[in-house]
Order: structure tokens, then sequence, then C-alpha cells
């Protein structure tokens, strides 16, 4: 064997330790659901970070579990790109195929979470009210749930923000949203969204960052070519001040695939990492992130886009920070 297949061979193997490192699984057993809605089913396992020298936590972070989502091919439960909490629980995520995600968290005696539970999705839906079947239309990104309740999305390829209306009376018709009128490329385009002030943030994955409201959009950092690897793929509202969380990824696989987590200003300015997760510990393409209270800590979880391929993995990690 030659010293690259060597590489690419133990980076395999601490991948798939990294993913088995978990004890139990938790079969999904859905609930009745709200009409539109239907069960998904799979299962879920405990993660740890994996080898030393993968994860790195600033002072003040600590890791408070995580699970990867285990479905069979075919399941809508792949593709996941957002992740934002509903404040009794439970969570919605947005797939890149156009689906809506549904579901609870599943924490241990010591908070930490350990699984998932009640999974139910729900196809998005066009202007004209028709269900989304084309990936040009349904390559949803961004997710967020405003302070006045509506779910946003914001797609790529199609790039467009549109309101189904609140999440437990979504409308079958949404209605657009003013959204920032850059030229973003294809398949670059609004990943990161938000709730702000009066309206919602938006990251573009190539740069900028925008401040939106039903009146418009106004610019607070302009897009720019950016200088390294790093892409800004999802963005939290902070529940304890101003600004917001922002997970960024550096995905050029095998041998540099990379995620973290940075506070963003009001002004755009992004601080210190707080998080970063590279081989050979657990990574994967990281994408969606939602930020809660709790006590006086803001407990943050991010959420991995497998991107429907056998070799990633979708993950739902937990971290609190001080």
């Amino acid at each position: 064997m030659n010293r690259r297949l060597h590489v690419v061979a133990l980076i395999s193997l601490a991948l798939a330790a990294c993913a088995g490192a978990a004890a139990t699984s938790h079969p999904w057993t859905p609930e009745a659901t709200a009409d539109g809605w239907s069960p998904a089913g799979g299962s879920t396992r405990q993660v740890g970070l994996g080898w030393p020298g993968g994860a790195a936590l600033a002072k003040g972070v600590r890791y408070a579990g995580g699970v990867q989502l285990i479905a069979a091919p075919a399941s809508t439960l792949h593709g996941l790109s957002d992740l934002k909490l509903t404040g009794d629980g439970g969570f919605v995520a947005v797939s890149d195929a156009g689906d809506l995600v549904r579901g609870r968290l599943e924490l241990d005696e010591q908070g930490r979470l350990a699984g998932l539970n009640d999974l139910r999705v729900r196809r998005l839906t066009l202007i004209d009210g028709a269900p989304i079947t084309e990936k040009r239309m349904g390559d949803a990104e961004g997710l967020a749930l405003t302070d006045d309740g509506e779910v946003l999305v914001s797609f790529e390829r199609e790039h467009r923000i549109w309101s189904y209306g609140p999440l437990d009376a979504l409308r079958a018709r949404p209605q657009a949203q003013p959204h920032p009128t850059t030229d973003f490329p294809l398949n670059e385009g609004m990943e990161a969204l938000a709730a702000a002030p009066g309206g919602w943030r938006v990251g573009g994955e190539g740069g900028g960052v925008w401040d939106c409201s039903t009146q418009g959009c106004r610019v607070v950092t302009r897009p720019s070519p950016p200088a390294d690897s790093w892409r800004l793929t999802g963005l939290d509202r902070d529940p304890g001040g101003d600004g917001w969380f922002a997970v960024q990824r550096s995905w050029r696989p095998p041998f540099d695939v990379r995620a973290r987590v940075r506070r963003m200003d009001a002004d755009g300015t992004l601080g210190p990492v707080l998080i970063e997760l590279k081989l050979p510990g657990l990574t994967d393409n990281f994408e969606g992130i939602a930020a809660e209270a709790r006590g006086d800590k803001v407990r943050l979880y991010i959420l991995s886009d497998d991107n429907a391929n056998p070799a990633q993995k979708t993950l739902m990690l937990a971290f609190d920070v001080e």
C-alpha cells in the first residue's frame, strides 16, 4: 500500500471510529402527527468527538453530547442543511431536497444530547401550493424562525427567501420575502439565515451579510471573495446578547474536512473560534446551527449535511458555552 492510500485508509478508519463511538441506538417511534406531516423512520446513535487532536474547544466551552442520524438511502432524512429550535424541546430542520423535518431532542439525566424522537417530515411547496419536485426549486439551505413566529426558508440555485407562516399552521402557498439582490453563484447562495431585531439576518456562503425586513435589505458587510477555504454556512441569534453564532466549514475532502463556530457581532465581525472540529476527530459537512439559553450558559446545536452520500454522516452535536 503506497503512502497516499495508507493515509486515506487511516482517515476512513478514524471517521468510522468516531461515528461508532456511540453506544446506544434509539429507534424513532413517531406518535400522531399534525395534518400535513408524515412520520419519518430511522434511528440515532450517540457519538463522541473522536480521536484526540481533532476537536479544539475554547475555554468555557464543553461538549454536551451528540448523535448520528441513521436512515435508509431513500429516506427524506438526508441532506439536512439548517436547524432551529422551537423552544419546547423540539427542533425543525430543512433539507436541500425541499423538505421540512420536525422532531424532539432527547436529553439524558445530565442534560446531554442522547437521541431524537417523534420525527416528522413535510414537503415544502411552491407559490401556487404545489409540492416542490425539482432540485432547482427545492435546494433549501437556510432556515429561520422570526420573532413573529414565521418560518423563513432561503433557497439557492433559484435564489429567494419564502415565508411559510407559523410552524404549527404552515401555509400551502408561501409568500416571497425581501432578500439580498446580489448576483449569487448558482451553488453558493444564502446559506445562513437567522432571526434579527425587526426581521432576519442573511449570510452568503461566498461572503456578505445583510439585515432584512419586510421593507427590504441593507448591507452589513459587502460580499467579497474569501481569502481562505472557510465558508459561512449557518447562523442563529445569540439568546444572551445582541449578536449571532455562526458555523463555518472548510470542505476539501478527504484530507481537509473542518468546521468551526464563532460569534458574530451586529456589524458582521466574527470573533475568536469557540469550536473547531477536524480530522482525525469527528467532523463532517456542518451547515446548521441553533442556540438556546440554559441557565447562565448558551447551548449550541450544530447539524451536518450528508449530501445523501453514504460516505458522509448526518450528525447533531451539542456544546455548552459560558
